[in-house]
């Protein structure tokens, strides 16, 4: 498996590429579509088409990722959504300072 996919709990990778539906994603995340919607209003990630109703939201594996990542946060440090949103907008502006870092 390559570094831009993930395998899912039942077995199939997601490439970066891919998107998967908000029912797929709460299946493979363990998280409850209740918990991912106020991620998004969160602003924890973006799904695709977020101006649709959520059931039609798609996901990529970027989405995935910030969400473990959040779901992390909140069970170690114990955070709730908002600090971990902001954790994670942190994180990604380190990871963008640090490309730009010869």
């Amino acid at each position: 498996m390559d570094k831009g996919s993930i395998n899912l709990f039942d077995g199939s990778v997601l490439c970066e590429d891919e998107t998967i539906s908000l029912i797929e994603f709460c299946r493979c995340s363990a998280i409850p579509v209740q918990h991912v919607v106020a991620m998004v209003e969160y602003g924890v990630f973006q799904p695709i088409n977020d101006k649709l109703s959520h059931i039609r939201w798609r996901f990529t594996l970027n989405c995935i990722v910030k969400a473990q990542t959040a779901m992390r946060l909140q069970r170690d440090l114990d955070l709730n959504i908002a600090g971990a949103a902001l954790a994670i907008e942190l994180l990604d502006e380190i990871k963008l300072l640090r490309k730009k870092i010869p």
